[in-house]
């Protein structure tokens, strides 16, 4: 069940320490392991930078659990574009806009402008200075507008 996007880090291959007790185990640092961010894509093409948000994907377990049982915040999307995969969120109490990545997104229509949705948020790593909208849930759709399925069907509200 491997992605064929994902693709291992260069350099020898790991070592099972199950081969062997006498074969030596290599790792480097940070370790190498699944669902770290070395395992994503591979090195970044040229003029194209390497991502520093987390994703659904590769969200630390101990973040998630936090956003999870965090407390549920209202707003209104700001925007989204989903070829460019993010946007913003306005909070209702006010304060900063909040980004949203589209994995973060909950339920079967695309936002836009003027959607009311919940959320919950998670620190951005790695200073844990900013924070992005996790668990999204549109509850109210924009009237008077057409939205997007993520199957590319457009319904009228």
């Amino acid at each position: 069940m491997s992605d064929p996007g994902l693709s291992s880090p260069p350099g020898p291959p790991l070592r099972s320490p199950r081969r062997s007790p006498r074969s030596p185990l290599s790792l480097s640092f940070p370790f190498l392991r699944e669902g770290s961010r070395v395992w994503e894509r591979g090195p970044p093409q040229p003029g194209e930078l390497p991502s520093p948000l987390p994703t659904k994907r590769t969200r630390t377990y101990s973040a998630t659990a936090r956003a999870a049982v965090g407390p549920v915040y209202k707003g209104v999307c700001k925007n989204f574009s989903r070829s460019q995969g993010h946007g913003y969120i306005t909070p209702s109490q006010g304060g900063e806009d909040i980004f949203v990545h589209i994995s973060d997104i909950e339920g079967e229509y695309v936002p836009i402008e003027g959607d009311e949705v919940t959320y919950k948020v998670c620190p951005v790593p790695p200073k844990n200075q900013k924070i992005q909208a996790v668990e999204v849930v549109i509850t109210h759709l924009t009237p008077g507008t057409k939205h997007e399925t993520w199957t590319g069907q457009i319904i009228s509200s």
